[in-house]
């Protein structure tokens, strides 16, 4: 399998709600500076911004767990699939070892100017692939 990069996360104090519970709308953002920090360390920034981009088309999240105030929070990121048009990138959040939300996302190559998918280049392919 591809590397797996991890992400502490820093909570706010409006990521919680009155029950001292880390929203699960929070956790979503949570993933999202995983994938941040995967794309900036794997793929390099320019697949945020250049004319090849990567953008989300369908994300699936499960919740196994509660996520207190003052847990320790950080983020697993891992390419679990390549294709040709489309990567699968999977997340975890955890807890010390304990994993208290998951989530998965397609991501589909953009050929931005043209606002049509394209092929994942070869040369994010072996980034991706590589351990």
């Amino acid at each position: 399998m591809a590397r797996t990069l991890e992400t502490p996360i820093q909570k706010r104090f409006s990521d919680i709600d009155p029950f001292q519970h880390v929203n699960n709308v929070s956790q979503q953002m949570y993933f999202d500076v995983g994938k941040m920090t995967y794309y900036d360390q794997v793929l390099g920034a320019e697949v945020l911004l250049g004319d090849l981009r990567i953008v989300t088309v369908s994300t699936s999240t499960s919740y196994m767990g509660q996520v207190r105030m003052h847990d320790p929070v950080r983020i697993t990121t891992t390419c679990e699939r390549v294709g040709n048009k489309s990567l699968t990138l999977f997340q975890q959040l955890l807890v010390g070892d304990e994993v208290r939300s998951e989530s998965r996302s397609v991501m589909v190559v953009l050929d931005f100017p043209r606002q049509v998918s394209a092929p994942v280049p070869d040369e994010w392919r072996a980034r991706l692939l590589a351990d």
